[in-house]
């Protein structure tokens, strides 16, 4: 019989096993992975810090997100869209955040494309579109089933791009559908695989 995947933790609770049990990883996959995500703000700070994360582990970022929302203002589109080359200059000499030239100069050509989008029908509603509005419930038992890619990764890649992002591929993407809810991974098992499928009813 093949040994369950799943962690389980001190307090009893089987988990995925990608956050280990480094507390501020757990706390993110308890409270954040997996959690449908709907607003328009929130969703376009998600996709830049996934983009940021190309070539590097999520935890690296994640340790950095309060340091980016810091230096990024907060993530408001309208701010960062403003910004010339001395701004990317600032932000290439801070510590803080992940200092790649083309990530945050592709963070400019990506806030302008947002609110080109933004204003025609809405970030949330360009991206859940893909969806038809409902998160995909998976049902994977363990990582090895889980794509790093899907077909509707790669529309919503491609449609991204045909709008000026930039650092979204299709398995950027879809890492960043895992993230904000459009697709449920946590594994059958994990103790929150029944509590997201709840919270993806109830924000429909």
């Amino acid at each position: 019989m093949t040994a369950s995947p799943l962690i389980i933790h001190a307090d009893g609770k089987a988990r995925c096993p990608w956050p280990g049990t480094d507390p501020f990883y757990v706390a993110y996959h308890d409270t954040d992975w997996g959690v449908p995500e709907r607003d328009d703000r929130a969703l376009f700070e998600k996709l830049i810090l996934d983009g940021f994360q190309a070539g590097l582990s999520w935890i690296t970022i994640l340790r950095k997100r309060e340091n980016f929302r810091r230096a990024f203002e907060g993530f408001e589109p309208e701010r960062i869209a403003a910004w010339g080359p001395e701004r990317v200059e600032e932000l290439m000499g801070d510590a803080g955040i992940v200092r790649n030239r083309s990530k945050i100069e592709s963070a400019v050509k990506s806030a302008r494309a947002y609110l080109a989008i933004q204003e025609r029908q809405g970030f949330s509603t360009f991206l859940w579109d893909f969806l038809d509005g409902r998160p995909v419930q998976n049902s994977f038992r363990t990582p090895k089933e889980v794509p790093a890619e899907t077909e509707i990764s790669r529309k919503m890649s491609k449609a991204l791009r045909a709008e000026g992002f930039n650092f979204v591929g299709p398995t950027i993407v879809y890492a960043f559908m895992q993230a904000v809810g459009m697709v449920n991974d946590h594994l059958v098992g994990c103790f929150r695989h029944e509590e997201v499928r709840a919270l993806s009813e109830k924000t429909r």
